[in-house]
């Protein structure tokens, strides 16, 4: 769970110490605008902004009883960003597991990709999809969802 948090808190730390020497230098405006951009990248790259992580086996579970793809991700991922965000709000009706989290998720991904932890990876009806379109995604959701 702590490897999640790593570039984030890093982020906020990197962003704090900058802050800090434009703030002793005169620039407490600069000082406060460059900490929030840090701070907002911190947020932006946390296992915050993506829905609650599940396991590998209960995401494959839920996705054989409701039919939803799985989607397996991790924390600092542009790629798995791009698709949370572009996906909006109907990123709650998929699966998602965070591989850094869960072993058998991480394994399931290396398992697909050639041993690579390559995310976001995408499980449609069984059959994995690497680094999919996020509009491709929201045209397999079920529309019971």
């Amino acid at each position: 769970m702590t490897r999640a948090w790593i570039w984030p808190i890093l982020l906020v730390l990197c962003g704090s110490a900058v802050a800090t020497g434009l703030t002793f230098s005169g620039s407490p405006s600069a000082a406060a605008a460059f900490l929030l951009v840090f701070v907002l990248l911190a947020g932006v790259n946390s296992p915050l902004i993506f829905p609650e992580s599940i396991g590998e086996q209960e995401a494959q579970r839920r996705s054989a009883v409701d039919g939803r793809p799985v989607v397996f991700w991790r924390p600092g991922c542009m790629y798995c960003l791009r698709l949370r965000i572009r996906l909006g709000r109907s990123a709650h009706q998929l699966h998602w597991v965070d591989i850094w989290r869960d072993p058998a998720g991480a394994a399931a991904v290396r398992a697909v990709n050639d041993g690579n932890e390559t995310v976001p990876t995408v499980v449609v009806a069984g059959k994995p999809h690497t680094n999919p379109d996020p509009e491709w995604v929201r045209e397999r959701l079920s529309p019971s969802a």
